[in-house]
This record gives structure tokens, C-alpha cells and sequence, in this order.
């Protein structure tokens, strides 16, 4: 276990740890006592029916998906909604290799989108005695617990927008997160996850923020030279000022963590392999929000896979800033999502 400077109130808070108890793992194995970092924003009412669930994306936490989604006006409100943000297990706010004594670091057992999932459900039903959710929503690895959430709790989820992820990773997606996984444990430092401190693994973190730049944009952000918006006088400053000051402070056994369970998603392991079957199982009111220009979930898969739901409509949002958009650096992109995501509440479900 190490002592983070990350992974805190200052940094990530206000947030709440709710005690999920032992969670019995997919893959084997416990994590005894396991905690779940989430953050509320807005008040459930009497019948308990204005509850929405944000599960986080990769590398993200509760505060970033506040500071950009959440506010008066917004498709998340929170005068109106109950809006419940949970960490996704190995974010290193919620039970993760770089907080947990017992599973220390490399020892971490392997977790499953449909772990997390598992414990979010106690969060909902044990703490706030919820039995249906107005929404369940995320992008990426959250778009990824959305489609969990609908396919395996349908009866519990009223509406769905899983946006910028698919329900199973495909093969080109899975190398794309391999690419990232790799660049960590390419560091000498990186000594099979028992590093000292995650500051040993500077030079696999800023490989891993290089790797990132390349995916997680378009060559359209690049050859605009977008970058520039965001306040930055040359590309050097950008992938240094920006991309390798977001991953340098990370823990490179939490990303790790997340990044196996990004490339393992497969909400078909409930239907024997069948991707139709599992989204088939889908009752709630769903948008599939694709970016045009993602390069790790590309339109084209999002819409194979929304097919397969009863009901459900594509709403393709368009950014240049690729997959890197859902993370709220680009407001065009924010428009079109709060006006597609206020489309969907407004549907009786």
C-alpha cells in the first residue's frame, strides 16, 4: 500500500467511501471489506424515482465528471435530479492496488466490469434504498458499466446513454488498450508492479500519455492544431503541459487495473457469448452516443451493437477532439451531449 498525494479529498473531494463489505470476485478471489469512493450532487426525492448513476471512465474520477457534466441548466441538474457519481473500482479512490493493505499493489486480484457493476448495486439499493434508476449513464469504461448495469439490472434501469464505449471491447480496441498497459510496464523501474513509489514510473507514465495523444485525439485536432484552444503555444507544451501532467501523478498498478478490465468488457459472458442475446435483455430507454472521430470506439461499432437493442436510436455526436472530447474539453461537444441527454429524460420510461 502506498501513501498517494493523489487519490484524495484536496484533489478529487468532497466524496463519500460506502463499506460494499467482502466482494466476491468474477475472476477469483476477494477484496475483503471493499469501499466505493462516490460523490452526490441534488436531493432524491419522496417516491425515490429521480435517481441517476454516473460510473467513471478510465483514468477519471467523481470531480472531473462534475466539473464538466453537472450544473444548473445542464441535462444533469441537479434541482431536478439525484445524481449519483460512483468511482469504478482501481481509480485509487474506491478499493484499488494502490490503497487496499491486503491485495498490496501487484497482488491486486484481477476485477470485472461486472465486479464493479456488483458493488454499485449495493451502493444503490443498501445505502440509498433505490429499486429503479431514472438513468445510468458514463462514457468509455462508464459507457461500458451502462451497458452492464442495462443488460444484467434491466428491470432497475429506466433509460440508458452509454456514450463513447461499446457493451463488449472489440479485438482493435483491446490492442489500443494493450498499447497502454505495455507502456507502463516497459519502465525498468516498473519491477512487476512492486515499484517504491508510482514517481519510479515516470518514464512508463509519460509513454503512456504519448500513446494516449495519439488515440485518444484525431488527426483533425492536430492538423487544426486544436491544442492551441486549450492554451497551449506549441505541440511539445501541449503533450507535456497537458498530457503528461494528467498521467504523471497517477498509480501506474490502478491503471493498470482499469485498463484489464476496458480490454475484458463483455457484457455476452451472461448469454454464453451472445451479443445479441445480452442486449436483447436491454428494456430501458437507450441512446448509443458515439463520437465520429473516436479511434478507440469508432461510430461504426457503437452502431453494430445498438442495433442489437429493441427501441434504442444512434445519436452520433461530432468533435474533433475525438475520444478525448467526453472528458469536457470541448463545449461544442457538451452542447450536443446535454441536448441529446435531455431528449432521452424526457421520454416516459
Amino acid at each position: 500500500m502506498i501513501e498517494h498525494p493523489f487519490y484524495n479529498q484536496a484533489v478529487h473531494g468532497p466524496y463519500a467511501l460506502y463499506d460494499v463489505g467482502d466482494l466476491v470476485l468474477e475472476d477469483g478471489g476477494v477484496i475483503p471489506a471493499a469501499s466505493l469512493a462516490y460523490a452526490t450532487f441534488g436531493r432524491l426525492n419522496q417516491r425515490r424515482d429521480n435517481a441517476i448513476l454516473v460510473p467513471t471512465w478510465y483514468a477519471g474520477s467523481s470531480k472531473i465528471f462534475e466539473t464538466a457534466y453537472i450544473g444548473a441548466g445542464r441535462a444533469l441538474d441537479p434541482a431536478r435530479w439525484f445524481i449519483i457519481v460512483v468511482n469504478q473500482l482501481g481509480n485509487g479512490l474506491s478499493s484499488s492496488p494502490s490503497n487496499t493493505p491486503l491485495h498490496d499493489r501487484a497482488t491486486f486480484p484481477r476485477v470485472r466490469i461486472g465486479d464493479d457493476v456488483q458493488a454499485q448495486h449495493r451502493l444503490v439499493t443498501g445505502k440509498f434504498g433505490i429499486s429503479r434508476l431514472a438513468l445510468v449513464t458514463g462514457g468509455s469504461m462508464g459507457a461500458q458499466q451502462t451497458f452492464e448495469w442495462s443488460v444484467r439490472f434491466p428491470d432497475m434501469v429506466a433509460r440508458a446513454a452509454p456514450f463513447c464505449g461499446t457493451a463488449r471491447t472489440t479485438d482493435y480496441n483491446r490492442l489500443c488498450v494493450g498499447l497502454l498497459a505495455d507502456a507502463n510496464m516497459s519502465d525498468p523501474a516498473w519491477r512487476d508492479g512492486r515499484y517504491d513509489t508510482s514517481d519510479d514510473v515516470h518514464v512508463g507514465l509519460r509513454r503512456h500519455a504519448n500513446r494516449l495523444a495519439v488515440m485518444g485525439f484525431s488527426a483533425e485536432f492536430y492538423r487544426r492544431e486544436l491544442w492551441r484552444g486549450l492554451g497551449f503555444s506549441d505541440l511539445a507544451g501541449f503533450l507535456s503541459g497537458f498530457l503528461e501532467a494528467f498521467m504523471l501523478p497517477m498509480d501506474p498498478n490502478d491503471l493498470l487495473c482499469m485498463a484489464w478490465k476496458w480490454q475484458h468488457a463483455d457484457v455476452s459472458r451472461h448469454t454464453g457469448g451472445d451479443l445479441g442475446a445480452a442486449l436483447g435483455r436491454i428494456t430501458a430507454k437507450t441512446f448509443v452516443m458515439p463520437i465520429d472521430q473516436d479511434m478507440y470506439f469508432p461510430p461504426q461499432d457503437c452502431e453494430i451493437e445498438q442495433q442489437m437493442i429493441t427501441g434504442s436510436q444512434l445519436r452520433i455526436l461530432r468533435s474533433p477532439f475525438g475520444h478525448t472530447a467526453c472528458v469536457g474539453i470541448d463545449p461544442d461537444w457538451m452542447a450536443q451531449f446535454d441536448h441529446h441527454l435531455s431528449e432521452l429524460l424526457a421520454i416516459p420510461a
